[in-house]
């Protein structure tokens, strides 16, 4: 498969007065006790390398004395509010081990690591600047995929769960060597994850943009797909930007698809797929109606991307609704609004 860049750097939007309402309403905001600004007065940083030696394009971040006693104490009270709903009686025996930053990225995160002083286990979760598009890609995340997230904004600053798994790099250099039985499995979700994306116009799910969730099961594993940056939601205008399958980062979990899948079952799986996210929609419609009636309102792309994205979903569905979308929101609504009607068309992964 060809590369498939973003056309130039994505800059965050802001969150309008009607997000905003609806974060209220959703209990998504929360008065933290620190704010992304506060992280950056560091002192120094080092490169963070994994147990190979290799560059992981992360820093670990110190700071003053004076700094890091009360930034450490705030940063365990914010690891109460995503866990326990701010009961702080859970953080005495807790700690910051670690505070490492992403030199990369568009939101440039902290990673916060979290370990627990009784026996030694440690947990993360993420403070990143506030974007919208993040915010979208978060909610859309939640109510209609099989997946749930857990955040919290304040002002500029949003703190988020960390989602367990192996980075789909990571996997796809070490774990795609198994039975048959499991890489049909493995083929299976990516499909269903294409599938995910391509609804819900999520954008740029190269292998380091997603986790691999393994599950032991009564024979062999369960593999789940679950994406981690949700930065490039319905941003970018090319229709291949938002299907998986296109990135070349993804090649090697794709050819298991092209080696045990047929065209038919790959035809299933879709199906399969788009049925769970009617369903959900159908479920979740109160608040997905209000959810998508703000994103169609809010500007979170530009006008020459919307305009792109329009006519080549148009000329992939073959339904002229597309051409009178103004909006990202508007395109992703129509996405949704096919896909329940039982009328959206597959993508075609060729094999």
């Amino acid at each position: 498969m060809v590369g498939n860049k973003p056309s130039k750097k994505k800059v965050p939007f802001p969150v309008f007065e009607p997000l905003h309402e609806y974060l209220v309403k959703h209990g998504r905001l929360a008065d933290l006790h620190i704010q992304y600004e506060d992280m950056t007065h560091y002192i120094t940083n080092t490169p963070l390398y994994n147990i190979k030696g290799k560059d992981t394009f992360w820093e670990t971040v110190i700071y003053s004395e004076y700094d890091q006693k009360w930034i450490h104490q705030a940063l365990c009270n914010l690891y109460a509010l995503l866990k326990t709903d701010g009961d702080i009686k859970v953080i005495d025996h807790l700690t910051v081990s670690r505070i490492d930053y992403c030199v990369f990225g568009n939101t440039k995160p902290f990673r916060i690591r979290i370990i627990n002083k009784l026996n030694d286990n440690y947990d993360h979760f993420y403070v990143k600047k506030t974007d919208a598009s993040r915010i979208y890609g978060l909610e859309l995340e939640e109510l209609r995929s099989p997946n749930s997230v857990s955040y919290l904004i304040d002002n500029h600053t949003l703190i988020e769960e960390h989602i367990a798994g192996l980075p789909g790099d990571d996997f796809m250099n070490n774990h795609l060597n198994v039975d048959t039985f499991n890489q049909i499995r493995i083929a299976k979700e990516f499909v269903k994850f294409n599938e995910r994306c391509f609804v819900q116009l999520l954008g740029d799910m190269r292998a380091y943009n997603y986790i691999v969730d393994i599950t032991p099961d009564i024979e062999g594993f369960q593999y789940r797909i679950r994406p981690i940056d949700f930065d490039q939601q319905s941003y970018e205008g090319r229709k291949q930007f938002y299907l998986p399958q296109y990135f070349k980062e993804n090649n090697a979990i794709l050819k298991l698809g092209f080696d045990n899948l047929t065209y038919d079952s790959v035809k299933q799986y879709q199906h399969e797929e788009r049925s769970l996210i009617a369903r959900r929609a159908k479920i979740s419609s109160t608040r997905l109606n209000s959810l998508l009636s703000t994103m169609v309102e809010d500007v979170i792309s530009t006008p020459a991307k919307v305009e792109q994205l329009r006519y080549e979903l148009y000329q992939h569905h073959h339904n002229t609704a597309y051409l009178r979308c103004q909006s990202m929101g508007e395109i992703v609504m129509q996405n949704i609004k096919l896909v329940v009607q039982k009328e959206f068309t597959q993508s075609i992964i060729g094999i």
